[in-house]
């Protein structure tokens, strides 16, 4: 009874085990007559003391999904020629949504989804090589771009299709645990892009689109080192307005793909000098934005002014909910995945972090679940979601928690949050 009473002791407060160390050890009975120790009131939870508009669905999304289910409309009924067409006039005028996603790129995303989603189905259920649902659907895009006598945008088209189902080979797994015969099939479908690919120059036909894939190629080749630079600039140039090229860039950038830390540092330095009229300091921020908070050592070295001058800029350029989201979900939740764990990048992300503060309380009027639940997946596109409720649920609390936590003391005073259009407003629970 004295050593138990004894390990108590370290775990009461200061108060009380003085009281316990007094009386409790000389009779077990008098502890029944010791007075309750003070608590703390309890916590609330955040959805008890903060309330702000929830978009399930904002018109970007609506926006992607129409485009997507016009893709595969017009592939499902064969219909090549509208669709080439289609694909090539958005291309050309740079059409994008509300939140700046091309509208031709989700014009051949849903043109090729019943192909790609059969082969991944079809791995998934493990069965064979030669099974008619890994073929099937890839043939049929095949023989559409020979009745249309190779038109560049179906043979993009085409070889996009083939980088996704190398993809759906390889998986996300180091090089060491890919079976060998998931990298020949894996390598196999980039060579037959590499080939479609060869004759067309995103540069030269105007096209970010044709660009893009370009780049999207580049993963599957054995030298890329040579043409990464050169080939993300020209598809920037083309299309400075889409910050998921830069992101992308950057992410690329990384000595675990085709880079090196300096010279992650040097392009995003020189995208910021080549986009300055479209994002001022923003295009340093979106070089780094992923690089930095999936690589400690990239962390490590970002500069941190810099790239909070370039949040302050792509703020001002966008100030839609959909990009408030997506910042704020970045500095308040993605960056923390990794803290903790490179003592030199800790210091960077904290500070960095901090703008989380201004663009909660400053900027963000509605909370997207969505977006924060990819940060919270580090914005892991290959991260595969069985439930969308779970996952929206999810990243409705964390960003309820990150808000939450801006407001810890107006919170602890006892007062409620409230957004409003004009932005929070604190008053009384």
């Amino acid at each position: 009874m004295l050593d138990h009473s004894r390990r108590l002791l370290g775990r009461l407060s200061p108060t009380f085990s003085r009281l316990l160390s007094r009386r409790a050890l000389l009779s077990p009975g008098a502890l029944l007559a010791l007075p309750a120790p003070d608590r703390p009131a309890p916590i609330p939870r955040p959805e008890e003391v903060l309330s702000i508009p929830v978009c399930a669905q904002s018109e970007d999304d609506l926006a992607c999904q129409d485009a997507q289910r016009r893709g595969l409309f017009l592939a499902r009924q064969d219909r090549w020629d509208d669709l080439v067409r289609e694909i090539r006039e958005a291309d050309q005028a740079r059409d994008t949504t509300p939140g700046g996603m091309p509208v031709s790129d989700l014009l051949a995303y849903g043109a090729r989804a019943d192909a790609v989603q059969a082969a991944e189905h079809a791995l998934i259920d493990g069965r064979p090589a030669n099974d008619a649902p890994l073929t099937h659907g890839i043939l049929g895009l095949e023989e559409a771009l020979t009745d249309l006598r190779g038109d560049p945008y179906m043979a993009a088209v085409v070889a996009l299709t083939h980088i996704d189902i190398a993809w759906a080979w390889r998986g996300t797994g180091w090089d060491a645990v890919v079976p060998r015969m998931n990298r020949d099939r894996c390598a196999a479908h980039f060579d037959r892009a590499g080939k479609l690919l060869a004759p067309l120059c995103g540069l030269g036909m105007n096209s970010p689109m044709i660009a893009s894939a370009r780049c999207g190629l580049l993963a599957g080749r054995r030298d890329p080192h040579a043409r990464v630079a050169d080939d993300y600039q020209d598809l920037i140039d083309l299309d400075p307005g889409n910050f998921r090229n830069m992101r992308a860039f950057g992410n690329h950038m990384l000595p675990r793909w085709f880079g090196s830390y300096g010279e992650l540092e040097l392009e995003a330095r020189r995208t910021a000098a080549r986009t300055g009229d479209h994002w001022g300091a923003g295009g340093y921020t979106w070089v780094c934005f992923d690089a930095i908070a999936t690589d400690p050592q990239a962390c490590a070295t970002v500069d941190v002014d810099f790239f909070v001058d370039g949040l302050r800029d792509i703020v001002d350029r966008r100030p839609d909910q959909g990009m408030i989201n997506l910042l704020a979900a970045y500095c308040a939740v993605a960056l923390h995945n990794e803290l903790g764990f490179h003592q030199d990048a800790d210091l960077p992300r904290m500070q960095i972090a901090e703008a989380a503060g201004w663009l909660i309380r400053d900027h963000l009027t509605e909370l997207h679940p969505l977006v924060w639940a990819h940060a919270s997946d580090g914005f892991d596109n290959n991260a595969r979601i069985t439930s969308p409720t779970r996952f929206a649920a999810r990243g409705h609390a964390d960003a309820l928690q990150a808000i939450a936590e801006q407001f810890r003391d107006d919170i602890a005073n006892g007062f409620r949050v409230t957004f409003t259009p004009e932005g929070p407003h604190i008053g009384t629970a």
